[in-house]
Parts: structure tokens; sequence; C-alpha cells
């Protein structure tokens, strides 16, 4: 049986996928690694906004970051990220229709951190 200290970590985890901003720094990571800047120019977002979602998810563990000279390099962790992203988009395409639907994640904070 799974402890209490287990769900709460492995839902702080989770958190790291559940905005969609992170969820697309995940997608642009998937072919390859990515600096700050060709991110920020893939998101079409600011510098400030796309580091603040590059920190939560190193903090998290999903992605790492490679110094080289004056730039950082960030990747997905590893193999299994990649395929965790991969079983998710499986997954949402069997019930892509209910979570549209779905008034209840609008009405809940579900995703709050409390």
């Amino acid at each position: 049986m799974m402890e209490q200290r287990d769900c709460e970590v492995k839902a702080k985890f989770i958190r790291g996928f559940s905005d969609k901003t992170r969820l697309h720094i995940l997608e642009c990571l998937k072919g390859s690694e990515k600096t700050v800047s060709e991110l920020v120019e893939a998101l079409q977002g600011n510098q400030s906004n796309i580091s603040q979602h590059l920190a939560c998810l190193k903090g998290c563990g999903i992605v790492v970051g490679r110094q080289e000279g004056k730039y950082m390099f960030y990747s997905l962790r590893n193999e299994q990220i990649v395929q965790l992203l991969d079983m998710m988009d499986a997954v949402f395409t069997q019930v892509e229709e209910e979570v549209a639907a779905c008034e209840r994640n609008s009405e809940l904070d579900c995703c709050s951190k409390g």
C-alpha cells in the first residue's frame, strides 16, 4: 500500500506536467536539447516565464541542464520521460472527448499546491 508521503511526492512530480507551458516545453524537448532562447522562440513566450517553468521542471527531476560555454542546454531527463509523454498522448486520444466535456476540472482547483 502506498504511503501518504509517497502520494504527496508523486502528486508533486505530476504537477510538473500539469501546466500547458510546461507541456509545450516538454514536447519541444522530445526531439533534442534546447537553450532557453530556442524554447522562447519555439513557444513565442518570454524568457523569464520560460526560465521559471524550466526551473520547475528541473526541480521535479523531469528536465536536466548541461552547461556548454555560456549556454545552458536543457533536455528531458531520460527515455522514460519520453515514453511517459508518449503514453499520456496515447491515453489522451482515448479520453479526449470526456476531458473536453468535463466541467469538474474547471470547477475544482485540482492542481493547487496546497
